[in-house]
């Protein structure tokens, strides 16, 4: 699927569910911030998934704190290439964004405050120490 049709997909939500999995969501942040402004890319990605898991009966599945913490990485990521990258470029330098399970977030929050009602309604900051 091109990038073009994965956007337009996931905007109307008529990607299938089953076809929208963590790499996918990755490849749409990408997109995203490729398109618009970090802040822009933010509050767009996070609207058009509300909508999308509301279109697929999932509304209580979007977590903030793991969209924001997941969408400034990729953001940080692309900077410091430091050139325009494609997708596959750019998930072939960056695999460690691609694992879901034990993926990266266990790096930077515990389990409990990513399981929290506070971290799924708002961002909230790492708090593991990685010194």
């Amino acid at each position: 699927m091109t990038d073009a049709e994965l956007m337009q997909q996931f905007e109307d939500a008529s990607l299938p569910l089953d076809a929208f999995h963590h790499a996918e969501h990755v490849r749409v942040a990408f997109l995203y911030l490729r398109d618009y402004a970090a802040t822009d890319a933010i509050a767009r990605f996070a609207a058009a998934l509300k909508r999308f898991a509301a279109k697929h009966g999932k509304e209580g599945l979007y977590h903030e704190t793991i969209t924001w913490a997941y969408l400034l990485m990729v953001r940080e990521r692309m900077a410091r290439s430091g050139r325009d990258e494609a997708w596959a470029e750019f998930a072939t330098a960056n695999p460690d964004l691609l694992r879901h399970k034990d993926g990266i977030l266990k790096k930077y929050y515990r389990d409990e405050t990513l399981a929290s009602e506070v971290a799924r309604g708002t961002f909230v900051f790492p708090d593991r120490c990685n010194g």
